[in-house]
């Protein structure tokens, strides 16, 4: 067997150093421009992670083209996204507007792999060129920083080995074939919808600073917002119906949302996963809408019909945006509510969770069980969009569900014995696996991190991480027989 592609690791790493170094400079122009305090820590930080990407860069050669596998794929992505983080906390670090390295790491850590959970206890007295960078973060995670190197980086048949490291998914419906070009086509897709997003909050009450951090949070259901009192701070229908629209879209397959702009609208219509998103959204939004109504908690059919929609729409995509406090609602709307979270939305969207898709599968796949003990000798595949789904695929997501909530279930007793109460351990739990942001108790509705144990954010540090991942990934890492040759 071949020896790992160390090189090809070290020139991917330079050239996402390098790129992040240009997104922080872009920051760093907006935080010059307003004359703030933290321009000189972006410009610090950017020319540190700029000349860091250059020597690692320089540091793989040509032979780093040649074909990688798993092992190099895993590696470099997950080791990327740690690399990426331990830079992208530079600015909070070296001017001092977080205090703490695990703090800076953390907050950089959330805005990366778009989960939104935060440490800040007052996110308006953060520098705005910080702000834009904390949104930026987000923005540069939400469709993956590994494979916006393969719109950049020629790497040939590399480019789809690690998309299948990052990109969340089952691996039944992805691009094989010239990947690297249908990457740049994704975000282009995605740069489209952040720039239409832009717009239309710039064209309501948000300010074009506002708008643009809104808009790359967004579209990367990622949930940071400018305002301790994230969206409810505008107190806008406008702002709320717009900002729904994009989450809701940001929760869609990218794959299809590209064939939707290029003309063919039915393979979005006729996809499964997106009529189960679509009609799990509508029954919900219906349900606690009239229940909001009907018990009062609040005042007119409209009100009620929009909360529901942002809020359902917010945590079904792990964004976690706020316009009420459903902590307040009652224990039926807080169940429902884990139950997004830890559902999620499209396979292969900016969203994080479980993915609709696997519950069909599982769903499909129990329906089967019951009416083999009816007839056992019958064949009985499991159908997906009209195609039979192999059993390899649902044996990969039966283990996932296992290894996730037993994950789930590790990091709430871990979580508990740092001191952390059951509630809190088990939202806190919930939110970074699923990159979900929110919480329970006291870090739910617009609550923060930033009283947790130092401990436990380093573990939610590696849950996010691992969630974001899609477990496999990271986790592959651990296996001594994964490194053998």
């Amino acid at each position: 067997m071949r020896n790992f592609n160390y090189r090809f690791v070290l020139k991917t790493i330079g050239f996402l150093l390098i790129i992040e170094s240009l997104f922080m400079m872009a920051a760093t122009v907006v935080s010059f421009y307003l004359r703030e305090f933290s321009g000189d820590a972006l410009l610090i930080s950017s020319t540190i992670t700029f000349f860091a990407g250059i020597l690692v860069r320089f540091l793989g050669t040509e032979s780093a083209m040649r074909p990688i596998g798993k092992r190099e794929s895993f590696f470099v992505v997950a080791i990327s996204w740690i690399i990426l983080s331990a830079f992208g906390m530079l600015p909070y670090y070296f001017s001092n507007s977080i205090s703490g390295i695990c703090d800076a790491y953390f907050e950089t850590i959330s805005g990366l792999t778009a989960t939104g959970a935060t440490i800040l206890t007052d996110i308006e007295a953060m520098p705005k060129g910080l702000l834009f960078w904390r949104s930026i973060t987000q923005w540069m995670g939400g469709l993956g920083i590994v494979v916006f190197v393969a719109t950049i980086l020629p790497m040939g048949g590399n480019a789809s080995v690690m998309y299948d490291a990052e990109v969340t998914g089952i691996g039944y419906d992805r691009f094989r074939p010239r990947f690297s070009q249908i990457a740049k086509r994704l975000w282009l897709v995605y740069a489209f919808f952040t720039t239409i997003l832009i717009l239309l909050l710039w064209a309501g009450p948000m300010s074009l600073f506002d708008s643009v951090c809104h808009a790359f949070t967004t579209i990367s259901t990622a949930g940071f917002s400018t305002k301790q009192a994230s969206i409810a701070y505008w107190d806008s229908a406008y702002v709320e119906y717009v900002v729904t629209i994009f989450m809701f879209i940001g929760g869609v397959n990218f794959t299809l949302l590209y064939y939707l702009l290029q003309g063919s609208p039915k393979k979005l219509f006729k996809n499964e996963e997106f009529k189960w998103y679509l009609t799990i959204i509508l029954i919900f939004v219906a349900i606690i809408g009239i229940g909001l109504y009907s018990s009062g908690k609040i005042e007119g059919v409209e009100r009620a019909f929009r909360t529901s929609l942002f809020q359902v729409v917010s945590m079904i995509t792990t964004t976690c945006f706020t316009t009420d406090n459903f902590m307040n609602w009652g224990s039926f709307y807080q169940f429902v509510v884990v139950i997004f979270m830890l559902t999620g939305a499209c396979a292969g969207s900016t969203a994080g969770g479980i993915k609709i898709v696997r519950i069909v599968i599982l769903f499909k796949n129990s329906i089967n069980e019951f009416k083999r003990q009816v007839h056992p000798n019958a064949i009985l595949p499991i159908r997906l969009n009209d195609r039979v789904i192999s059993m390899d695929v649902v044996t990969k997501v039966l283990a996932f569900i296992f290894l996730y909530l037993a994950i789930l279930i590790l990091s709430c007793l871990l979580l508990s014995l740092s001191g952390m109460g059951f509630e809190n351990s088990l939202g806190a739990a919930i939110s970074c696996l699923g990159n979900v942001g929110g919480g329970l108790a006291e870090i739910g509705h617009n609550g923060h991190f930033y009283d947790v144990p130092v401990s436990a954010k380093w573990y939610m540090c590696f849950l996010m991480l691992t969630g974001r991942l899609e477990l496999f990934t990271v986790l592959s890492l651990f296996m001594p027989a994964f490194w053998k040759r």
